[in-house]
């Protein structure tokens, strides 16, 4: 007798493995069984009257594959991630963190020692002073040589340097500005996060260096002069570096030279010249260069001839031709008074007058 595996009469004679491999290309396996859309019914089943030999079966519901989860969550996650990074900008965290310096704004008239030289024509005086060879308006501010740093390409620091200069030429050089009849144009220069000490400058001007218009601009009083020849005199330099990863910082050093005549005088009038020495640091983050705007940080100011007594806090009160300083030096200071500022002055050197 055959083995358990064997059927009674043995394997078939001349069919290798016995009669199971003849029929093996149809044998379904036990998943295939279950995949199946019909179903034979039970024996039970088909007891009923003209019930069908098969019925159809629900279809499976397998779900996602392992490999379709991961495909669909890493989507969802990269899709996240971008929603992430368009709304929150990579540099916003750092920048945000770091505060904005109040500017420290100095400004120190300089008094003549005799009278203040005066001629008709303004071209007379500048050819007679140190500014002769002096360029007119922005032709004075040139930019320098631009370097890439560290941490900022090249269209980085000329866009500092650029919009130093541009914060220079408004805030120096426009006629609306320094007559005083329009502060917009140095406004929009400035960080959004220093506009509120500027308007305060304006509001409820002080000699306390942090709220003194004439650190901001040049701005004279109207009521007693006003310029005799728009084209400004201009020397000075401009220079970029970096001071952390996240910041730039611009230097400026520049000398402002105006032709003034005395208020509502004719055009024979006498003229002088206001010498106005400025020298201002900027900064400049990534959100600052982005938007051309630009952090005031020191602003320090020479302008004379004027008296020491004067109040040079809201409007330059420059001497004009033939007039004096007035006796005496600046205005006391108090060291017993909180919050009362020093008052600074100094002398107005020979040589810087025009030589009549």
């Amino acid at each position: 007798m055959g083995g358990p595996a064997n059927p009674p009469e043995g394997t078939p004679e001349g069919i290798p493995g016995g009669g199971e491999d003849e029929y093996r290309s149809v044998v379904f396996d036990e998943s295939f069984v279950r995949a199946a859309r019909l179903q034979e019914f039970s024996a039970q089943e088909r007891v009923g009257d003209h019930a069908p030999a098969v019925r159809r079966r629900p279809p499976l519901h397998r779900g996602l594959s392992r490999q379709a989860l991961v495909l669909v969550t890493l989507i969802a996650v990269a899709f996240g991630t971008a929603i992430y990074m368009g709304i929150r900008h990579p540099y916003q965290s750092s920048t945000a963190a770091l505060p904005v310096e109040s500017p420290r704004l100095t400004v120190i008239p300089l008094a003549p020692t005799g009278k203040v030289p005066g001629a008709a024509d303004p071209e007379y005086l500048y050819a007679h002073s140190p500014a002769a060879g002096f360029a007119i308006g922005a032709e004075g501010i040139p930019l320098p040589a631009v370097r890439r740093t560290a941490h900022f390409s090249d269209s980085q620091v000329v866009a500092a340097l650029t919009t130093a200069k541009d914060y220079i030429v408004r805030s120096s050089l426009y006629p609306e500005v320094i007559g005083g009849e329009d502060v917009r144009p140095v406004r929009v220069m400035l960080d959004s996060r220093q506009l509120d000490q500027f308007d305060a400058s304006f509001d409820h001007p002080a000699s306390d260096g942090r709220h003194t218009p004439t650190g901001w601009l040049v701005r004279l009083d109207t009521t007693e002069s006003r310029l005799a020849d728009r084209r400004i005199r201009v020397r000075g330099t401009l220079r970029a570096d970096e001071t952390d990863a996240a910041t730039l910082e611009v230097v400026a050093d520049h000398t402002f030279v105006y032709a003034l005549r005395p208020a509502g005088a004719d055009a024979e009038a006498a003229a002088s010249l206001l010498t106005v020495r400025r020298e201002l640091r900027f900064r400049f983050d990534r959100d600052d260069l982005r938007l051309r705007q630009a952090q005031l940080v020191v602003s320090s100011v020479q302008a004379g001839p004027l008296s020491c007594g004067t109040d040079t806090a809201n409007r330059l009160r420059p001497l004009l031709a033939g007039q004096t300083a007035r006796a005496g030096g600046p205005a006391g200071t108090d060291p017993y008074a909180a919050g009362n500022p020093t008052a600074l002055c100094g002398t107005l050197a020979a040589d810087a007058q025009p030589k009549i």
